[in-house]
C-alpha cells in the first residue's frame, strides 16, 4: 500500500510495514517513506519547500452551493486538459493545461495559499496520495515529474483561482497507470497514526452540517508545542470521500502570528463534508523543518432528519 505526502515534493511512497525508511533526494525535492500505526492507513514525511498564505478556517473545496469539488473535469467554463490520461508506472513527465471559456490555455491565476495551482493525485482506493506544485510554462502548460510506482486507477485534482473568474474552483480528471492492477480496500478506520516518531490523534466527527475536528501531535509521547508554519498555517487537511472522491481542502482555525493561535499540540479545523460515507483525511504538519503527513479513515454517519411529530 502506498500513501504519499503533501507539499512541494516530487513523490513519496510508504508501506504498511515497519517505519523509518529514508527517502532519496530527487531534483531539488526530498521524499521519505513512513508507515502508519496499527496497520491502518500509512503516513509519510517530506521535505518542506516554503511559502505562506493567509490562514483560513474553511476549505477551498472549489464548489458552489455545497456541491463537492473535484467531481467535474469542466466547471464554469474552465477545463482540466491532461496531455495524456494513460501512463506507465514509474517516473512520468506529467503535463496538463487549464483551458478557459475561449478554449485557450489560461496563464493568469490568483494565488491560493501562496501557489497559483495545487495538484493533488490520489489512487482511487485512497491508498496513495501526492500533493505537489508543478511549474507553469509560458504557454500555459503545467509540468512536473511524478513518481507513480504502481498500476491502477488514479484521480488528479487542481485547485485554481483563474483571475478572470475571481474565485477558487477544483477540477478533477482520471489518470490510468498501466500494468497489473491489484485493487485494495480503503484502509480501515483509525484515529491514531504513528509518523516518524510522532503520534497524531484525531477527535471529533465528520458531519454534513459541519463540526470541529481536533488533531493532536505528540513526539515520543510528549506534546509538540512548537509546530512550524507550513504555507502560513500550522496544518493542512485534505479530505476525500471513498467511492466518488468528493474533495475538500481545509485550513485550520487561526493562523501563525495572530497572537491567539497556539503552535500545537492541537490543530483545530472546522469541517463540513458533502454527506455520509467513508472518508480519508490527510493532515500535513511541519516540525523540525520537515513536513509530515498523517492519514486517517473516518466515517460520516447519515444526518438524522428532524422529528416533526408533535403530541397533541
Amino acid at each position: 500500500m502506498t500513501i504519499n505526502a503533501h507539499g512541494d515534493h516530487l513523490n513519496h511512497s510508504t508501506h504498511e510495514a515497519p517505519a523509518d525508511n529514508h527517502g532519496r533526494q530527487e531534483a531539488a525535492e526530498h521524499a521519505a517513506p513512513l508507515t502508519a500505526h496499527r496497520g491502518h492507513g500509512p503516513a509519510t514525511h517530506t521535505a518542506e519547500h516554503g511559502g505562506s498564505h493567509s490562514g483560513h478556517a474553511a476549505g477551498h473545496a472549489g464548489h458552489d452551493a455545497g456541491s463537492p469539488g473535484g467531481l467535474q473535469i469542466t466547471q464554469d467554463g474552465y477545463t482540466l486538459d491532461l496531455d495524456t490520461a494513460i501512463a506507465e508506472a514509474g517516473r512520468i513527465d506529467f503535463r496538463f493545461r487549464i483551458l478557459g471559456p475561449d478554449g485557450s490555455a489560461v496563464t493568469e491565476f490568483d494565488a491560493i495559499h501562496d501557489r497559483e495551482l495545487h495538484l493533488i493525485v490520489t489512487r482511487r482506493e485512497l491508498t496513495g496520495f501526492w500533493h505537489v506544485h508543478p511549474q507553469r510554462e509560458a504557454d500555459g502548460t503545467w509540468a512536473i515529474q511524478l513518481e507513480l510506482p504502481e498500476a491502477g486507477a488514479y484521480r488528479v485534482f487542481t485547485d485554481i483561482a483563474p483571475r478572470t473568474l475571481g474565485r477558487t474552483i477544483t477540477l478533477g480528471a482520471d489518470l490510468a497507470i498501466a500494468g497489473h492492477y491489484a485493487p485494495q480496500p480503503v484502509p480501515a478506520e483509525t484515529r491514531a497514526i504513528a509518523v516518524d516518531g510522532y503520534e497524531v490523534t484525531v477527535d471529533g466527527e465528520l458531519r454534513a452540517e459541519g463540526d470541529l475536528l481536533t488533531l493532536t501531535v505528540r513526539e515520543n509521547g510528549e506534546p509538540v508545542t512548537d509546530l512550524q508554519p507550513y504555507l502560513a498555517a500550522f496544518g493542512h487537511l485534505v479530505i476525500l470521500r471513498a467511492g466518488d472522491l468528493a474533495y475538500i481542502h481545509v485550513h485550520p482555525n487561526g493562523e501563525p502570528g495572530d497572537g491567539v493561535t497556539p503552535s500545537g499540540p492541537e490543530i483545530t479545523f472546522h469541517t463540513a463534508v458533502p454527506g455520509p460515507g467513508v472518508y480519508r483525511l490527510f493532515l500535513d504538519f511541519k516540525h523540525d523543518d520537515v513536513v509530515r503527513t498523517a492519514a486517517f479513515t473516518l466515517t460520516a454517519a447519515p444526518q438524522h432528519a428532524p422529528d416533526h411529530n408533535h403530541h397533541q
